[in-house]
């Protein structure tokens, strides 16, 4: 598929996160050969924890609010068009401690295993 309106894409939770939401906008279903895009929603007190995927990089471009990000160990604070880019295999986390909801765009490289070590307790 080519198009999908905006509300079409049924946000489904995120495993062991809190308050976040992903939708899957492109992905191999549509037919993307190489890259997958997924809207990511974290309300407020909401996060991802510490994990890394050993062969997958990120690119993340902020669409909403502000929250924080760890990656390796260096903290960003991340607001509207703010990007980032997070290298396969390094550590990283998500923390929205602000008041209002906070979303980003992720792309990544389609993979047959999206494998995630997490390395905190759920």
């Amino acid at each position: 598929m080519n198009y999908k309106p905006k509300g079409s894409v049924e946000p489904k939770k995120v495993d062991r996160a809190s308050g976040t939401q992903i939708e899957w906008l492109v992905d191999r279903n549509d037919g993307a050969p190489n890259f997958e895009m997924r809207k990511f929603t974290i309300k407020s007190g909401g996060r991802i924890p510490r994990h890394y995927h050993p062969d997958i990089e990120h690119e993340q471009y902020v669409i909403k609010g502000r929250y924080k990000v760890g990656i390796d160990e260096q903290t960003f604070e991340v607001a509207e068009g703010d990007s980032l880019f997070i290298p396969a295999g390094s550590v990283h986390w998500y923390e929205n401690t602000g008041s209002s909801d906070a979303e980003f765009l992720c792309i990544v490289p389609k993979k047959e295993d999206y494998k995630s070590i997490y390395l905190e307790k759920e």
